[in-house]
């Protein structure tokens, strides 16, 4: 539903695993555009050889359609793709309420609005959950699945196995929070960004040029939690002994108090050694290398820049 770029983006998802996609927008023009950009980015996926078939079966997959029913009729999973505008979104979900089938999942790709907002008081409130995606998502395989208190567990279910089944990891959002996990964490770097150039520490420029080389690169192959449990030998609770006074300073330094307790940093400690024992620690260090060094190569010779 909604044939902007996140639309068009989610008909490639879908389409490239297989499955047969309806998109549907009020407006011709959008409708038009969008088979444009979905013809110009299926040929770019293909000249990076990141489609299995030829752009043409993907593309047989998809089509458009000027009337709502048409395009969700027997549709397995309906993702909403409107702009972020709460009234709008549930105007079109309690039109979904009458036009889909009882088992479908309706999803919608709000950047931050909870489910709870978009599902009060519609019959259809039981089949409804964010599907957050990472921009672009047939480049960014992550995927928040944000269920409501009234979401069926298997709506939820549903909603996991068909993004998993679509080549998406999905993540499933244990509680409703504005933002979830994404731009919760993305809204974080940039909060500080924001601040360390109104403070004159450094400029645009440098401040992209950290994250982009830096924490950028590594965060391609080890996620935050990862990074520190390798970057210090004891994992993660040499890290906080080490670090954790630091980043609690700089969190007050904001207005932000929210020390590592201990109960904390060992609630992470385990959760990383039931990924990857002690023992094998070196070895998921050696691992991390030589990604890295795989980056660092590709970078060097052009292929990535």
């Amino acid at each position: 539903m909604g044939s902007g770029s996140i639309g068009v983006a989610f008909a490639i998802v879908f389409a490239r695993a297989g499955y047969q996609v309806g998109c549907w927008d009020v407006s011709s023009a959008s409708r038009d555009r969008a088979g444009s950009d979905l013809d110009g980015k299926l040929s770019q996926l293909h000249l990076h050889g990141l489609l299995d078939e030829d752009p043409s079966v993907v593309r047989s997959r998809v089509t458009f359609h000027p009337d709502l029913e048409d395009a969700v009729a027997a549709a397995e999973l309906v993702q909403e793709c409107a702009p972020e505008d709460l009234r709008l979104k549930r105007e079109l979900f309690s039109q979904l309420s009458d036009l889909t089938a009882p088992g479908s999942v309706l999803a919608s790709s709000s950047s931050a609005i909870v489910p709870s907002a978009l599902a009060d008081g519609l019959s259809c409130a039981d089949r409804i959950v964010v599907g957050h995606p990472g921009n672009p998502p047939y480049l960014l395989p992550v995927i928040e699945v944000v269920p409501s208190p009234a979401s069926a567990s298997s709506t939820v279910e549903h909603a996991l196995g068909v993004y998993a089944s679509a080549g998406l990891r999905p993540v499933l959002v244990k509680k409703e929070v504005e933002g979830f996990i994404f731009n919760r964490l993305q809204g974080a770097l940039l909060r500080e960004a924001y601040c360390l150039l109104r403070d004159g520490v450094s400029n645009v420029a440098d401040i992209d040029a950290v994250v982009r080389l830096g924490l950028g690169r590594r965060w391609g192959v080890v996620g935050p939690f990862e990074t520190v449990d390798l970057n210090t030998r004891g994992g993660i609770e040499a890290h906080a002994a080490t670090m954790g006074p630091a980043y609690e300073r700089m969190g007050v330094e904001r207005g932000q108090h929210d020390p590592w307790t201990a109960d904390l940093v060992a609630l992470a400690a385990a959760q990383r050694r039931a990924l990857v024992s002690s023992d094998d620690w070196d070895d998921r260090v050696a691992w991390r290398d030589e990604r890295l060094m795989r980056m660092a190569a590709a970078f060097r010779d052009g292929v990535a820049s």
